[in-house]
């Protein structure tokens, strides 16, 4: 086990482990390929967001964020049935996907993976909201695009061991 992930905190900040990890569960599990755009906001009527949190030599947490329509396409494509709105099914499905979004992430780096629990998802609906942790000691923010869709992924760190 390592002493201290503080000693590899650019390996564990790499931002191509958010990628390679974006598009590993979005091949697999949804069969598209995503691109990274350059981030313009979520504007919508309605946003969701998962939050997974990570405990142990790491603390802080994954956010998945999308617009509705980008949300039913990504639990249609994730269960094979069609949505017409925001229900418990799309809202599961959302927070599947930051689940293992965060658990691709954590895998990228051995001693983060056997030394950082993932919590269960938590997810948020509306508008105009925003998610603040203070002073973190690294994050990670990328957006991405696939069918005509949009979503942000942001990986934050509060705390390191």
């Amino acid at each position: 086990m390592a002493q201290s992930l503080r000693e590899n905190l650019q390996t564990v900040a790499d931002p191509m482990h958010l990628q390679s990890s974006v598009e590993e569960v979005f091949e697999t599990m949804l069969g598209v390929r995503c691109e990274m755009v350059p981030c313009s906001g979520v504007a919508s009527a309605e946003t969701i967001t998962s939050v997974v949190g990570f405990g142990g030599m790491l603390t802080g947490a994954c956010v998945f964020r999308s617009d509705g329509g980008t949300a039913l396409a990504i639990a249609e494509r994730l269960t094979g049935m069609g949505f017409t709105e925001m229900d418990d099914t799309v809202k599961d499905a959302i927070g599947e996907i930051c689940n293992m979004l965060a658990g691709a992430w954590k895998g990228k780096v051995p001693d983060l993976s056997a030394n950082c629990g993932l919590s269960i998802p938590a997810v948020i609906t509306g508008r105009d909201y925003n998610i603040h942790v203070q002073a973190p000691e690294f994050r990670l923010h990328q957006c991405y695009r696939f069918d005509g869709s949009g979503f942000e992924v942001t990986i934050i760190c509060d705390g390191l061991q």
